[in-house]
């Protein structure tokens, strides 16, 4: 079996690692322990979460185990960033379902059974009884407050100002490692490259306090070819629940990515061989849609399972050639009388006010009939017999009233 860096080298997710050349070799030797963090502000994971578990994933084919580390502890805390939108207190029981809800999403992409199954730990058994002078005087020695001012996730907080919790943040981030190491014997932290600093912080603190090795590793972040990051439209994040984001929904989101990021997603997001990847992408044409259903289909069997990927390519075929009867269905009440209620009550638009600039650019039919003005009413046939609703040249729903 081939070391595990190279098969995540090879599909692009490596972005950095400290000690390289040790880390390589321990990982073609021995079963490596391994942990990525996450917070448990909601009870959906999301594609921000994707590319981590496929990762994850990777590893754990490849004989190592993966640590799940549930953020209970900060998320105890809230947010600690002092911006407008900081994260609600949350509850033991709220954080205790949202991580039932993502143990089941992960059991997707990697398993909790078996030789080497993935364990899951929440850093508030931990941290929520620290006593602070004690940690501040076995902790806090050991870290230079010049050196953490370089770390790049502080310098760009320092414009507009770093409070001291985010400051002790990374001091709990690395205590966590450590912890980690201490009970699992987890020598490898991996995460998105914008944790980079943090990581790289608990690998040395456990070099400094426990004179053993210990590695960091962090991905690419999913992103466009543009820099900008994936998983994000006018509704909102694309979660991995169906009630928040709905199969087809799903499906659609990578049917229409861009051509240039088709052959990225597909070495990173699924898991299908090199070979076959490279034959998909080989034409740069409109055969690219080819491989764009493929990698829809792909993602939306790993997140919801080959009956949903089978039921959302075959609607998505249909919105595609006019076929009414195999659309995305959906059903208002009979109070719904606007366009632009139907719009928001089927999910197309997350608000009236973005219902009212998709009808004024053009993008909204009826049936046939292109909607201009964003006071329009549905037809009495309509409301008696049906229509179908079209958002640009890509979303159709049939949709019925009550």
């Amino acid at each position: 079996m081939s070391n595990v860096m190279d098969t995540l080298r090879e599909r692009g997710f490596i972005k950095q690692v400290v000690y390289e050349e040790d880390l390589y070799k321990l990982l073609d030797t021995e079963k490596v322990s391994f942990y990525i963090g996450f917070d448990p502000t909601a009870d959906s994971l999301h594609v921000g979460h994707y590319l981590a578990m496929m990762a994850m994933a990777h590893m754990q084919r490849a004989g190592h185990r993966p640590i799940v580390l549930i953020g209970g502890g900060t998320a105890m805390v809230g947010d600690p960033s002092g911006r407008t939108d900081m994260r609600k207190m949350m509850t033991k029981e709220v954080i205790e379902h949202n991580c039932e809800c993502f143990r089941k999403q992960m059991s997707r992409f990697f398993s909790f059974e078996g030789d080497n199954a993935a364990i899951m730990v929440n850093n508030a058994d931990w941290l929520l009884g620290l006593n602070y002078v004690d940690f501040i005087r076995d902790i806090g020695s050991l870290f230079s407050v010049n050196r953490m001012l370089t770390a790049e996730c502080f310098k760009t907080r320092m414009e507009k100002g770093l409070s001291f919790l985010e400051f002790n943040y990374m001091l709990m981030q690395s205590y966590d490692f450590l912890v980690l190491f201490q009970k699992y014997g987890c020598c490898l932290e991996c995460g998105g490259d914008d944790q980079w600093s943090n990581i790289l912080a608990g690998a040395d603190l456990i070099r400094r306090k426990e004179r053993k090795d210990a590695y960091a590793m962090t991905f690419q972040l999913l992103t466009t070819s543009e820099g900008k990051k994936m998983g994000k439209t006018q509704a909102g994040a694309v979660w991995l629940d169906r009630d928040k984001t709905s199969p087809y929904d799903f499906y659609q989101y990578w049917r229409n990515v861009d051509d240039a990021d088709v052959e990225k997603c597909l070495k990173l997001l699924t898991f299908l061989p090199l070979d076959e990847i490279a034959e998909l992408v080989r034409y740069k044409d409109e055969r690219m849609n080819v491989a764009k259903e493929r990698l829809a289909y792909e993602i939306t069997k790993i997140v919801h399972g080959e009956l949903d990927a089978d039921t959302a390519r075959q609607q998505a075929r249909a919105a595609f050639s006019g076929d009414s009867a195999n659309m995305p269905t959906a059903t208002i009440g009979s109070e719904v009388v606007t366009v632009v209620d139907v719009l928001v009550a089927v999910g197309l638009a997350p608000s009236k006010g973005e219902a009212k600039r998709l009808i004024l650019g053009g993008g909204v039919s009826v049936d046939d009939a292109k909607i201009t003005a964003i006071d329009q009413t549905l037809t009495d046939s309509q409301k008696a017999n049906g229509f179908v609703l079209h958002k640009g040249k890509k979303v159709h729903v049939k949709v019925t009233v009550e």
